[in-house]
C-alpha cells in the first residue's frame, strides 16, 4: 500500500516546517504510524515560502537550529552568526534527509477541513485533493506566521505591472534594477527588503502606515575555528537559552534600571546597540518592559540613535514611533536600514498624512497623488498566530468550530489543547510561549511534552485526551494576568492580536495570543502538569477505529 493510498494513521502532522520536521522524528523513533500532510510542494515552512531578499534569522543561527542530535550538531557549520533564508532552507533539507523523513510526508497535500468522530475517538481530516484520511491524534505544526494578509485596499486586482506580496516572492529570479519599485508596509520584512534592492532599483517608493522600532542586527560571518568552538559548548548553549526569558542567548541585565546611573545606563546602551542580536532588546533592564517612564528614557536613546543614521531630520522623526516605546512587541532587526532612506532614489511617504486611494492599471493613487511603478511589493504582514487555523474548517464535540471558539480571543489549556477538541495537539499554538520566543527552542519543547502526552495514552489504551473545561478557564486568566504588568498590552502589535488588514482585527479588543511569563517559567509548569499525571485531561478508553486502541506501529 503506497503512502498516498493510506487512509488511516496513528498520528496525522499537519505541516512541514521546523515543528512538523522534528514532530515526525520523534513519531518515527517511537515507531508510530504517522504522516505529515504539507501543502506547499516541499518542506520548510517559513523558510520555503519567504525568499524574498534580505530574509535571515534574527535568532543567532546556532541557538536556531534542532538539538535532537549531536551527530547533527557536529555536521552542520553555519557560515553566518544570522543565517539566510537559502541557507536555511538547506539545512532543514540536510536534516530531513539525514533522518530519512521525507517519505513519511505528503506535499501538495492541503488539509481543508477536520472533524472529530466522537463514536471512533479519531479526527477526520479532509485535503485538497478530494480525500478523507482519518487519524486518532492530530498535531497542528501550522507556523505563527503563515496566513500572509493583502492589504484591504480597492484595485489590488487591477495593476498591470508585476504584485505579489513577500510570503509569495517568485521562486525564479526578480529582476529589479532600473525598475520603479513600491513597498507597502514597514514592518520587520520591509526592514530586510529595503537594504537589500534600495541599491538596485532605479527608484523605491516606500508606503508607511505605521513605523516599527529597529536595531542592528550585526551580523557576521562564522569561521571555521569559531563554528568549532561553538560545537564544543553547544550544551552550554542550549542549557543557557533554557534559563533565558526569551529561550535566547540573550539574558535581562540583573540589575535594576534605578540602580545604575544615567551616565552608566547609557554606556550600558551604546555597547548593546553595537552588539549582534537580540541583546539591545532582551538583555537590557527589566524594566524596559514593564516601567513606562524606564521604557521611555531608552525609546528616547534609540530615537536618538535613529536621528544619527538618518540625514533628513523629518525623515528621521517619520521612522519614530509615537504610538509605542522600544520592545513592547517584537523588534525587527535591521542591517543598513536607516542608511537606505539616505538614497536619493529611496522616497517615505506617510499614510497617516496621505492614505492609499486605490491601486491603479499603472501604480497606485493616494490622497495626494498618482504613482506609476513596475513593481509593487507587499509587504503586509499576517493573520497572526490563530490566522492558519482559521484556515482550516475544524469541528470538535457537537461540531464547534474553532473559529467560532476563538473569534474574540483563543482559550486552550498550556497552548497546546483546546477543550471540546480532544486528540488535537499544538505544539506551538496560541497562548504558548512558543511564540515570543526563539522559536525552534519552543518548538522543541512543545513538541516533546505532545508526544509525552501521546506516549501516556497509548501506554494506557487511552482513545480520547481531552483537556478540562475549568484548565482552559485557568489556564486562559493566568495568561491574560500575565499581560497585566507587561508594556505589551498596550502595543498594536501582532502579539496583542491587532492585523489592520484583517476585519476584527483592527482596533479594540486585545487577543491575548502569547504567553508572557517566560521560558523558564512555561517549561516549569507544563513539566509539572505531565509529572502529576495529566491530572487537568480528561482520558478515555472507547472505541477503536477498526485497530488497536493503542500504538499502530509502522510495519515492514
Amino acid at each position: 500500500m503506497t503512502k498516498e493510498a493510506k487512509t488511516h494513521y496513528e498520528v496525522i502532522v499537519v505541516g512541514a516546517g521546523v515543528a512538523g520536521i522534528y514532530q515526525i522524528k520523534r513519531l518515527v523513533d517511537l515507531g508510530i504510524d504517522a504522516t505529515v500532510l504539507e501543502s506547499a510542494p516541499d518542506l520548510g515552512g517559513t523558510w520555503y515560502w519567504n525568499r524574498y531578499p534580505g530574509c535571515r534569522f534574527d535568532s543567532e543561527s546556532y541557538t536556531y537550529g534542532f538539538s535532537f542530535s549531536r551527530e547533527l550538531l557536529d555536521e552542520w557549520h553555519w557560515k553566518e552568526r544570522f543565517s539566510s533564508q537559502p541557507e536555511n532552507l538547506r539545512y532543514l533539507n540536510f536534516v530531513a534527509d539525514k533522518f530519512d523523513l521525507r517519505k513519511h510526508m505528503q506535499f501538495n497535500c492541503k488539509v481543508e477541513a477536520m472533524q472529530f468522530d466522537e463514536t471512533r475517538d479519531l479526527w477526520r481530516v479532509k485535503t485538497g485533493d478530494g480525500r478523507e484520511l482519518t487519524a486518532r491524534f492530530v498535531v497542528l505544526g501550522i507556523g505563527l506566521l503563515s496566513a500572509p494578509t493583502m492589504p484591504r485596499i480597492e484595485g489590488v486586482d487591477t495593476f498591470k505591472g508585476r504584485s505579489f506580496h513577500t510570503f509569495y516572492w517568485p521562486h525564479e529570479p526578480v529582476d529589479l534594477v532600473g525598475k520603479k519599485v513600491a513597498i507597502i508596509g514597514t514592518g520587520a520584512t520591509a526592514i530586510q527588503i529595503i537594504p537589500e534592492i534600495a541599491g538596485k532599483v532605479a527608484d523605491l517608493t516606500i508606503f508607511q502606515r505605521r513605523p516599527n522600532w529597529s536595531a542592528p542586527l550585526n551580523n557576521s560571518l562564522i569561521s571555521k575555528e569559531e563554528m568549532a568552538d561553538i560545537r564544543s559548548r553547544y550544551d552550554e548553549i542550549f542549557a543557557a537559552c533554557l534559563l533565558t526569558p526569551g529561550a535566547f542567548v540573550h539574558g535581562p541585565d540583573k540589575r535594576g534600571f534605578y540602580e545604575v546611573s544615567r551616565e552608566e545606563r547609557v554606556k550600558f546602551w551604546d555597547k548593546l546597540y553595537d552588539e549582534p542580536g537580540f541583546g539591545i532588546w532582551l538583555a537590557n533592564f527589566r524594566e524596559i518592559f514593564t516601567d513606562e517612564v524606564a521604557n521611555a528614557e531608552f525609546s528616547e536613546y534609540i530615537a536618538d540613535r535613529i536621528r544619527r543614521r538618518v540625514k533628513d531630520p523629518r525623515v528621521a522623526e517619520k521612522l519614530i514611533p509615537k504610538d509605542h516605546g522600544f520592545g513592547v512587541q517584537r523588534v525587527p532587526l535591521e542591517t543598513h536600514y536607516f542608511e537606505a532612506y539616505n538614497r536619493d532614489n529611496v522616497h517615505l511617504v506617510d499614510l497617516k498624512e496621505t492614505p492609499i486611494e486605490r491601486i491603479t492599471e499603472k501604480g497606485l493613487r493616494t490622497t495626494g497623488r498618482d504613482y506609476e511603478f513596475d513593481v509593487i511589493i507587499y509587504a503586509t504582514g499576517f493573520d497572526a498566530i490563530t490566522g492558519a487555523y482559521d484556515r482550516i474548517d475544524i469541528k470538535g464535540i457537537g461540531g464547534e468550530t474553532l473559529y467560532r471558539k476563538w473569534k474574540d480571543a483563543p482559550q486552550t489549556f498550556l497552548g497546546m489543547l483546546v477543550h471540546g477538541f480532544p486528540n488535537l495537539l499544538m505544539p506551538t499554538g496560541p497562548q504558548s510561549a512558543s511564540a515570543s520566543t526563539n522559536f525552534p527552542r519552543g518548538i522543541e519543547n512543545g513538541v516533546n511534552w505532545c508526544t509525552d502526552l501521546m506516549r501516556y495514552a497509548w501506554d494506557r489504551g487511552y482513545t480520547r485526551a481531552d483537556a478540562t473545561r475549568e484548565a482552559e478557564e485557568r489556564w486562559t486568566a493566568h495568561v491574560v494576568k500575565m499581560y497585566e504588568m507587561m508594556l505589551m498590552r498596550k502595543a498594536k502589535s501582532w502579539f496583542t492580536g491587532y492585523n489592520s488588514n484583517v476585519a476584527g482585527h483592527e482596533e479594540g479588543t486585545i487577543r491575548y495570543f502569547v504567553y508572557n511569563g517566560g521560558t523558564p517559567k512555561f517549561v516549569g509548569i507544563v513539566n509539572e502538569v505531565a509529572a502529576k499525571g495529566y491530572q487537568e485531561i480528561a482520558f478515555s478508553s472507547g472505541a477503536r477505529a477498526g485497530q488497536d486502541a493503542t500504538r499502530s506501529r509502522v510495519t515492514a
